[in-house]
């Protein structure tokens, strides 16, 4: 018999068991702002469930395999036959069908239907991030497909389809798809117009074959995926399915998985068009960056979104650790050091989610002024939120001590996908330049975006000074390229600030006009100044168990 040397004590309890979505003021509160009041009580009831899933112990399980046992690719079968197939644990099936059984897939044909699914977005990524990928991307494609009536009557009902099939069926055999994406190449990287991919046409209308690679294939496993190659009128859009109409396999070369830092559950692969790959055009040829313009804006804001959600996991993890753990004295989160650093992280969580609601309603209104509005808006957006992620989650995890650096406590896992969002969909250099690209050519964006600061105007007289100081920047463009970070970042901070001060409680807005615009904070976490209000931010954003 083992003799015992101590007891277990002083430990906090699993952060299972409870409401992701009930638990985060930001986005009940920004819910409850966007979405009509006749459609409030089904939100709350629909958030509601899939919150108290996420926060679900089988949840947290299904995240941690998914991981533990990333996918393999078998590109032949037994007899050596060409298959080109991934293979995914049963977690990932059960993670990605519950997501769309949730309506993740589905934001384009419901009233509030984008505000709807960035917060379950925002919710359901806090079990497990990688299989949010396909989500975004089948999410994605449907403004594109729109291009082409006659797919868009094929696949838009099985992309928005509730239904998760996993199986490789030919699409009139199917109650529910995915959509993937192979943009990328080897030579260009996120110069898309360097695609040496070639298309050639056959006989029937709207049809291609594709000889070419794409370097990043992203989710591989999908029933169709959307490309760019030169067609003889120039770079062009297309749709190529996995599965010809006739059944057969379509000639789909899966070279290989990429060893990827994180979202190591999902799949990203090197793929090769033979000459025998067949495709369908989308839109006009030539005219392929503007027909897939409308997916890459709605998976940038998935970019947002998903950072979003990694930030608020991470917060909400340090903020359960130490509001039970115990030292020098006294419960952690008392201590006035760490009650600082909470309180920041609660701050960043907040202005991210606040913001990537507020892009939300913006593509549900869908007025002139509201696309104009996003045409600036969602590139800023990106850039600073996905680039804020891995600082916040680093110091989240280091609140945690040796125990949030083992991989039981699941932030070694956030951590590893903190990057991703800033990267995929273009890194911090391309969106910088984007929003550029905007201010040069597209004057009615920078009239939304002001107009939409400038509603907080007067509220916050840091808030105003920082607008202030960003017309200064914006008023010389002349040799703004090297300067185009800090403008972005200046501009997302600002209008951060206008949304926090107009829907914020008073504390959690005064400590982000303080810091992020009046310039009273350090360079790190934990260094706001002690006069605020922190013990109020912090208790807002303390999850609660259930039991």
């Amino acid at each position: 018999m083992a003799a015992t040397t101590h007891t277990v004590t002083n430990q906090p309890p699993p952060l299972v068991g409870y409401d992701v979505f009930a638990n985060d003021p930001a986005l009940t509160e920004g819910v409850a702002r966007y979405v009509a009041d006749s459609r409030q009580g089904d939100a709350r009831e629909e958030l509601g469930r899939l919150g108290q899933a996420a926060g679900s112990a089988h949840a947290r399980q299904w995240g941690e395999q998914a991981n533990r046992y990333p996918p393999v690719l078998h590109t032949h079968d037994r007899y050596g036959h060409r298959v080109d197939e991934v293979e995914f644990h049963p977690a990932w099936h059960r993670l990605l069908g519950h997501a769309v059984t949730a309506g993740l897939t589905d934001a384009w044909s419901r009233p509030d239907g984008h505000v709807l699914r960035t917060a379950g977005f925002i919710v359901w990524t806090q079990a497990e991030a990688g299989h949010g990928c396909p989500v975004s991307m089948t999410h994605a494609a449907v403004p594109t497909l729109r291009a082409e009536p006659e797919l868009a009557a094929v696949w838009e009902p099985l992309l928005t389809s509730r239904i998760y099939e996993q199986e490789l069926r030919p699409a009139t055999e199917k109650s529910g798809a995915l959509a993937g994406m192979a943009m990328t190449e080897k030579q260009g990287g996120s110069d898309l117009r360097a695609t040496t991919t070639r298309a050639e046409p056959l006989a029937a209308p709207g049809e291609y074959t594709l000889t070419g690679h794409k370097w990043f294939c992203s989710a591989p496993m999908s029933d169709a995926f959307l490309v760019l190659a030169q067609a003889p009128g120039g770079l062009t859009c297309f749709l190529l399915p996995r599965v010809l109409p006739d059944g057969s396999r379509n000639s789909f070369r899966l070279q290989r998985l990429k060893d990827k830092l994180g979202n190591r559950s999902n799949a990203s692969a090197e793929v090769e068009f033979d000459g025998r790959t067949w495709a369908r055009r989308v839109g006009e040829e030539g005219r392929g960056i503007a027909t897939i313009i409308d997916m890459v804006a709605a998976t940038r804001l998935d970019c947002v979104s998903a950072a979003a959600a990694v930030m608020r996991q991470a917060a909400a993890q340090a903020l359960h650790h130490t509001a039970y753990r115990e030292a020098f004295g006294g419960r952690l989160a008392d201590k006035p050091l760490m009650r600082n650093v909470l309180a920041d992280l609660a701050l960043e969580s907040e202005a991210a989610t606040t913001l990537a609601l507020r892009l939300a309603a913006a593509y549900d209104a869908d007025t002139e002024q509201d696309r104009h509005f996003l045409r600036l808006a969602v590139p800023a957006a990106k850039y600073w939120v996905t680039k804020r992620c891995t600082p916040m989650v680093t110091e989240a995890l280091e609140c945690l001590g040796g125990n949030g650096y083992v991989e039981e406590s699941g932030l070694p896992r956030l951590l590893r996908e903190a990057p991703l969002n800033s990267i995929w969909e273009g890194s911090g250099n391309v969106q910088a330049l984007d929003v550029l690209r905007a201010l040069r050519r597209e004057p009615a964006a920078l009239n939304a975006f002001l107009t939409e600061i400038g509603t907080a105007r007067g509220a916050d007289h840091r808030l105003d000074r920082a607008i202030k100081g960003m017309l200064t920047e914006l008023a010389d463009l002349e040799g703004i390229e090297a300067r185009a970070r800090r403008l972005v970042e200046r501009m997302a901070l600002v209008l951060q600030g206008s949304l926090l001060v107009r829907y914020a409680p008073p504390e959690v807005a005064d400590a982000f006009c303080a810091s992020r615009l009046g310039g009273d904070a350090g360079a790190a976490f934990g260094t706001l100044p002690h006069t605020l209000d922190l013990t109020a931010v912090v208790e807002r954003a303390r999850p609660v168990l259930d039991r």
